[in-house]
């Protein structure tokens, strides 16, 4: 009730009452956007909502570094005459409630006029309509629910966008299982597979448009089982597998059940390849079965190392001495502050040299017509607020490590 009634005050653009200027300043500026010419610089708050504390801060800590170099590079090079950057983020710590709050404190600071993050897709939908109520734009380096853009039933082929305020840079779990399909069938050459989800939206989603893709191309399933979120013994389960002939597993689900299966598996005699999305790549999945080796994964995106100005940014990054390492999202999280920044630009270009004081309402449209070169390649956006961008990465387990094995678009 406490969040509603804030929103209701703060979120309405009709009722909310801000200025950039302060309350007796006339705009600032004068010159066109690129020419230097002003007398001083109004304040662009970039906000930035990521798990800052918990455990997913080392992914959060990165965002949050990475949002901030691209403020720190924007300033250096002037590259908005007459706008000084900052940053205001804030911790969800992974949890939806505090993304609420944090989405009330971003609509109530009058320079706010965009949002990097969240993370995860369970904070997302507790962050991203509050902030489309106040016409306040969001991109996200991280969550990757299709809901958030393509609508609850995009599944049965229904899409719909929710929030035209939403947007992100990295793709979602509907390109997941069909890359990871091509993958195990033409490179892997695997032809028969046991699907296996632990029935949560996420898991059921990935083994769906996985099973569809394989079988396309001419593999079979050969047995399907759905196990709980919470299961960590899987008595009976291997046997299954290895009656059926399968050649590998394609898992729908989070490494927290994955490692332990793929264990067990091991254990079983059963040696094949067990398969899974982003949900599966991390440390802890590599931990719980520690003879995970020639296991696979896909994850989101491609390690910066091999995007177009990865390098760069990697340099950057270090010189810029943050303690934190910038992680697997810090790329996306540059990129999706620096789309902030050119969409501040488009705005004072065509507003003659200086922000406009509707300038909030008109940065959602801004973002959806940038079209520019970032650190992880051509950053554009659909007309559902996804990605043009998008690419994935297959990892293999080898000596116990997460390695990089091919990279590439969605579609061949």
């Amino acid at each position: 009730m406490v969040l509603g009634t804030a929103l209701a005050t703060l979120a309405a653009g009709s009722v909310l009452t801000w200025t950039l200027y302060g309350e007796n300043e006339k705009p600032r500026g004068g010159g066109a956007a690129g020419s230097g010419a002003t007398a001083s610089a109004v304040t662009v708050v970039i906000g930035v909502d990521a798990p800052l504390s918990g455990g997913l801060s080392a992914m959060g800590l990165g965002i949050r570094n990475s949002a901030d170099l691209a403020v720190r590079t924007a300033n250096e090079k002037g590259y908005v005459p007459g706008v000084k950057f900052e940053i205001k983020a804030l911790d969800d710590a992974a949890d939806p409630a505090k993304g609420a709050l944090n989405a009330v404190r971003f609509v109530s600071d009058a320079k706010v006029l965009g949002v990097v993050g969240p993370l995860n897709s369970g904070t997302a939908r507790t962050l991203v309509a509050p902030l489309a109520q106040a016409d306040l734009v969001n991109v996200s380096p991280g969550n990757t629910d299709p809901a958030l853009t393509l609508g609850p039933s995009w599944a049965a082929g229904t899409k719909a966008r929710p929030y035209d305020t939403y947007f992100r840079t990295v793709t979602t779990d509907v390109d997941q299982g069909p890359f990871a399909a091509r993958y195990l069938h033409a490179e892997a050459e695997k032809r028969k597979v046991y699907v296996i989800d632990d029935k949560s939206v996420y898991g059921t989603g990935l083994t769906s448009g996985f099973r569809a893709a394989f079988e396309k191309l001419g593999g079979t399933v050969v047995g399907t089982e759905q196990v709980d979120p919470g299961q960590r013994e899987f008595p009976g389960l291997a046997a299954k597998v290895r009656a059926s002939g399968a050649d590998s597993v394609y898992f729908g689900g989070y490494y927290d059940s994955a490692g332990p299966l793929s264990k067990q598996l091991k254990q079983a005699g059963v040696g094949i390849p067990l398969m899974g999305g982003d949900g599966i790549f991390d440390q802890q999945f590599l931990t719980s079965g520690p003879k995970a080796d020639g296991d696979l994964a896909v994850n989101i995106g491609v390690p910066a190392e091999r995007a177009a100005g990865g390098t760069d940014f990697l340099a950057g990054y270090r010189k810029a001495g943050y303690r934190e390492a910038a992680g697997w999202y810090g790329p996306y999280a540059y990129d999706a502050a620096w789309s902030l920044i050119e969409a501040v630009k488009s705005l004072v270009t065509a507003n003659g040299g200086t922000l406009p004081r509707d300038a909030r309402a008109k940065m959602p449209p801004a973002v959806a017509r940038l079209s520019f070169d970032g650190v992880t390649g051509h950053v554009a956006f659909d007309g559902y607020g996804d990605t043009r961008n998008r690419r994935l990465t297959v990892y293999s387990v080898a000596d116990g490590r997460w390695t990089p094995v091919t990279s590439g678009p969605v579609t061949p």
